[in-house]
């Protein structure tokens, strides 16, 4: 009798400090609703939702009275039951973070009633504490539509990796609300090897200050994501980053690799030619200009390497690789110089014609010509400081199983192919058909040109103009 009268007391003393962490969190509500109110850059509601925590706290004291022990039985496997001080506190950063433009619009909606009534988008976890992550991702593009889902065209990278967040319950918030970042933006087909993405996910961290020092008590992100995304989407890391941490700007450099049978190509004359790229030029004849969102074409290429390719394959060509370091690059950059650089490669161009179109004086308008395939394109990595991401050894062996087994499936259907070749005979070499190329080559000066950046930019303004 002692003894049940004195869990009766424990758990009268429980709510209590409940009933207090309700007040404390009604009046964070109303301190952040003013601060959402003095905001005039984001769209706001005129009602701040009650927290589901404090909710939660009142209505659920009376029953824990009655319960017992049993409260003493809850879990927090699934984040749905997680001890009532991970209430995640928004700052004003955050409020700040929300109207920068750095979500997106198109962010998945759901309609349930549960989330009319709490007012909470499905598969986020509001009321629990989170913390700003960064993930590096590795990805096969050759059945997406590119990274980011702005086009509105399925299936993109980005759409699956938010389902697999969803779906595993890691946002906290809308994907606008996160402060979601992405380091890079490639196109269909692409792939990627290291791939950085940067937003606010459930945490299981205990104080406010986000200080963790053991991170083996964290959520093992890569880990429960693995187990939700497509065989062709894995996070290989992630990190925890700073509050003023994005994984576009923050980024000081990417690594692009671009694979290519070598052929007869003239790979020293390619890499004299790549050389002419090393430094700071304007690239706006090596790159897909878009003069409503960009005015500067300036970019900084660090390095540009064209070598053999380390894997050897049982064919009679060999695989080279182009590797292009730099800062940033602007869209179809890498495939726009990499299709210059096949034309040398070919004989079909000079070395010079990398001079020509570097100089925007001389030759303002870029000639058309055809872009580098995209599918072997590899975004290999992004370079941060004071980023180092982490991977479990369980999560990094379930990894390592995967592209094995990848491997094994893809060297099968290569081989099938190869003993297709040897079936047949090989045609005999045509001696004018290299001859025959050059003589229909129309050389990149003497082409069409496109407009210029200013005929662009005149034509915006005009059809502004004309809409007003």
């Amino acid at each position: 009798m002692a003894a049940a009268d004195g869990e009766t007391v424990a758990l009268r003393t429980e709510v209590a400090a409940l009933r207090l962490r309700v007040l404390e969190l009604e009046r964070e509500n109303q301190r952040l609703a003013q601060i959402a109110s003095s905001c005039s850059c984001s769209a706001k509601e005129d009602t701040v939702t009650p927290s589901p925590v404090a909710s939660a706290s009142l209505y659920g004291c009376d029953q824990e009275l009655h319960k017992g022990k049993q409260h003493e039985s809850r879990t927090s496997e699934h984040g749905a039951n997680l001890p009532f001080d991970h209430m995640a506190i928004s700052t004003e950063k955050e409020v700040l973070c929300n109207s920068d433009g750095g979500g997106h619009s198109d962010a998945p909606k759901i309609k349930r009633s549960h989330a009319k009534r709490t007012g909470h988008q499905v598969g986020t976890v509001s009321h629990c504490q989170k913390r700003l992550v960064a993930l590096k991702i590795m990805y096969f593009g050759q059945r997406f539509y590119g990274f980011a889902s702005e086009a509105q065209t399925e299936p993109t990278i980005e759409s699956e990796v938010f389902k697999a967040l969803e779906r595993a319950r890691l946002l906290v918030s809308s994907r606008k609300e996160s402060c979601y970042s992405r380091c890079g933006r490639t196109d269909k087909g692409v792939s990627a090897t290291g791939q950085v993405i940067s937003l606010y996910l459930r945490s299981n961290m205990r104080d406010a200050g986000g200080n963790v020092l053991d991170e083996r008590s964290e959520i093992d992100y890569v880990r429960v994501l693995n187990k939700i995304l497509p065989r062709d989407i894995r996070v290989i890391g992630w990190c925890p980053v700073a509050a003023d941490f994005l994984a576009r700007f923050s980024c000081l450099g990417r690594e692009y690799k671009y694979l290519f049978w070598k052929g007869g190509l003239d790979t020293s004359k390619m890499q004299k030619a790549a050389s002419k790229f090393i430094g700071e030029h304007d690239f706006r004849n090596f790159c897909k200009m878009d003069a409503v969102n960009v005015s500067n074409y300036k970019r900084r290429i660090t390095d540009f390497d064209i070598s053999a390719y380390d894997q050897r394959l049982n064919f009679d060509d060999e695989l080279w690789a182009m590797t292009i370091k730099g800062s940033a690059f602007l869209w179809h950059q890498v495939r726009c110089m990499v299709a210059v650089l096949f034309l040398i490669g070919q004989g079909l161009e000079s070395t010079f014609v990398v001079d020509s179109l570097l100089d925007i004086t001389k030759t303002p308008r870029k000639p058309q010509y055809t872009m580098a395939p995209e599918l072997p394109l590899i975004l290999r990595s992004c370079l941060f400081d004071k980023v180092s991401f982490m991977c479990s050894s369980d999560a990094r062996q379930a990894l390592i199983e995967h592209f094995k087994d990848e491997y094994h499936q893809y060297m099968l259907q290569a081989a099938i192919y190869y003993e297709a070749l040897s079936c047949l005979s090989s045609p005999e070499p045509n001696p004018y058909e290299s001859h025959q190329k050059k003589r229909n080559h129309i050389p990149l000066m003497s082409r069409q040109m496109e407009p210029s950046y200013e005929e662009r930019t005149s034509k915006v303004k005009a059809k502004s103009t004309v809409l007003k």
